[in-house]
């Protein structure tokens, strides 16, 4: 696939068909994202599989939960534009996907969210790359029962910063309307 093809295909995909993405596949997309910048090449990046979507429902409803209680102690938070669809039974913030990757760290490394994020977004172009769609779920972040971090198998030290729902799409959608950038300024020698 071309760069330019890949950048348009990357597309947000909540809508998946019903059947999994065989592990080895993910297997490799992992691979491919060892090869995202980090910091001092520090690859602080660990990766959990999950294929189970009773067990992703229980994270779902987990996160939810966690939400719902930060929008009742700050009604000011930006998740309170969230709070009617997380309260509503039937959502599931992983869109009943069939695989969830979540991409975790160590709390102690200081460029976790930089490092993580580069490497979720060479997660997303490899998955696109093989004809999978994928999705960010920040919303599925909220993981806080320790019970439930060990099952999944969550190291202590460590927290979820890209959880990415994984599978074949239904569909595609266009790449939405971009403003041109603003570029605030250009900075050049004299000649």
């Amino acid at each position: 696939m071309e760069y330019k093809d890949l950048l348009k295909k990357r597309r947000a995909i909540r809508d998946f068909e019903d059947r999994q993405v065989p592990t080895d596949i993910i297997k490799e997309i992992i691979r491919e994202t060892t090869l995202a910048p980090t910091a001092s090449n520090g690859q602080p990046c660990r990766f959990i599989i999950i294929h189970d979507r009773f067990l992703m429902k229980r994270l779902s409803d987990e996160s939810k939960k966690n939400l719902l209680a930060e929008v009742d102690r700050n009604p000011n938070s930006r998740l309170m534009m969230y709070r009617d669809i997380l309260q509503a039974e039937t959502f599931n913030v992983y869109y009943n996907a069939p695989c969830l990757v979540l991409l975790v760290g160590s709390k102690t490394v200081l460029s976790l969210d930089v490092d993580l994020g580069l490497t979720a977004a060479y997660f997303m172009f490899s998955a696109t790359e093989r004809g999978l769609g994928s999705c960010w779920i920040n919303l599925g972040a909220f993981i806080r029962d320790q019970k439930l971090l060990s099952e999944i198998g969550m190291p202590e030290d460590s927290r979820i910063v890209a959880p990415i729902i994984l599978g074949y799409p239904k569909a595609i959608p266009e790449a939405s309307e971009r403003h041109d950038p603003e570029i605030l300024k250009v900075i050049q020698t004299a000649s």
